[in-house]
């Protein structure tokens, strides 16, 4: 070897010492952030994971990395959470977990997007039959459709993976779900991997920092609060709490649980993004209007625009229509059999008082019996309060319970007697 070729040799050497430990630098500054896609898919974990995303992408991840376990879930959840996925510049691969599900249904649909699939030995993928809230199965059309979906999910991969498998993953009779063997026989899976290290080796990521992405507790609340079930809970619990309170003397536990069921309801809500301040404020006007009703008048048309705000105002925090209709019938039925019990059991006492007009008033109050009552026919008098068509009257200055002959009179207007009818009172407006 010549000399001029050693100087060369000792260059190429001298560089390459240079260069590889800066590429072994580099190498060790890649990232991967692992995120955990577990229990049922829902809202609360659609929000989850677009806030973990988010904040991998904005930390710079060279990769994130799913590890799943679900037994599937919502369908307008799943398809959310796949436009993000599909948003994303960041390589996104899944790990399906031999735990509890794997990646089932809906959680098999969100896998097929993703750009790897790794599955533990032993883990299932697939049985995507489609199921309604009752859990029947659904109409023949849902069925072909969401089928379409998950064969279009397969075809999207660049790994080759046969469009039918997906859709025999939603046969309404026969959905199958495939292990480890055959997803990595039948291209539905990149490898089979007994934990996070080997999927990460997998990827040529061994090296890499691992950043783990866990659910805060606020978040966890809110995949708890915002699940279909619990959403029918808190508003049937929050109704009869409050009509309860109506029933019952001062403001007390019943009034205080219906109270914070609603409360949770709208911050679970309003923490995972599906519902806006408009409905918050909605909520506070409908709040206010009903304690005007109660404070300054009878039950009338304060009362239903409050009843009516709040109504709208959870309509408005939700994010399924359909779902959210069922909720707040259930909870209006449940606040009707707590109204009929509550009146049948313990009367009127509590606010209903104020609500209801009482059937023996004291004899410091005014009453008239019944054969008093006959004297005061054709004799006039103020309306105390409004009638509608009942209320409270003052005839030959002593306050008595009398009732319209139907139509709306106002507080304040001269009224006139015109017959008694058993032990009402009816009454006219003086034009």
């Amino acid at each position: 070897m010549g000399k001029r070729s050693r100087v060369i040799l000792f260059l190429l050497l001298l560089i390459t010492g240079m260069v590889l430990p800066f590429q072994s630098v580099a190498d060790s500054n890649q990232s991967v952030h692992v995120i955990p896609v577990e229990q049922t898919v829902e809202r609360g974990l659609e929000a989850f994971l677009d806030r973990a995303i988010t904040d991998a992408v904005e930390d710079g991840a060279d990769h994130i990395l799913l590890e799943m376990d679900t037994p599937g879930g919502a369908v307008n959840a799943a398809t959310n959470i796949v436009n993000k996925i599909q948003a994303t510049d960041v390589p996104i691969s899944t790990f399906v977990k031999n735990e509890d599900h794997g990646a089932i249904s809906a959680g098999a649909y969100i896998a097929l997007y993703t750009d790897n699939i790794f599955m533990q030995p032993g883990a299932q993928i697939g049985n995507a039959s489609v199921i309604d809230g009752a859990g029947n199965a659904a109409d023949q059309k849902v069925a072909e459709n969401w089928a379409t979906e998950m064969r279009t999910a397969a075809a999207s991969s660049e790994h080759d993976r046969p469009p039918d498998i997906a859709g025999q993953m939603v046969n309404p009779d026969n959905p199958i779900s495939i292990n480890a063997n055959e997803a990595l026989k039948n291209n539905y899976a990149e490898g089979i991997e007994e934990d996070r290290e080997g999927v990460l080796a997998a990827l040529d990521l061994a090296d890499a920092e691992v950043v783990e992405q866990d659910q805060a507790l606020a978040e966890t609340m809110t995949r708890w609060i915002t699940h279909p079930a619990m959403i029918s809970i808190l508003l049937a619990v929050g109704a009869v709490g409050l009509i309860t309170e109506f029933f019952t003397p001062g403001f007390g536990i019943a009034g205080i649980v219906g109270l914070s069921s609603l409360g949770l309801f709208f911050f679970g809500h309003l923490f995972a993004g599906f519902a806006g301040w408009e409905s918050l404020i909605l909520l506070i006007i409908g709040i206010i209007l009903i304690v005007v009703e109660i404070v300054f008048t009878g039950f009338g048309l304060f009362g239903l625009l409050g009843v009516g705000s709040i109504i709208g105002s959870i309509y408005l925090a939700s994010f399924d229509t359909s779902q959210i209709f069922l909720s707040i019938l259930l909870a209006v039925g449940a606040a009707g059999v707590a109204a009929f019990v509550m009146f049948k059991y313990f009367g009127r006492i509590g606010l209903m008082k104020r609500l209801v007009l009482q059937d023996e008033v004291s004899s410091e109050e005014g009453t008239q019996r019944k054969a008093d009552k006959e004297r005061l026919l054709n004799e006039t008098g103020v309306a105390l309060t409004p009638l509608r068509p009942a209320g409270i009257g003052e005839i030959n200055d002593t306050q008595v319970d009398v009732v319209s002959e139907g139509s709306f009179i106002e507080k304040g207007k001269s009224i006139q007697v015109v017959r008694t009818d058993g032990a009402s009172i009816v009454v006219r407006e003086i034009k």
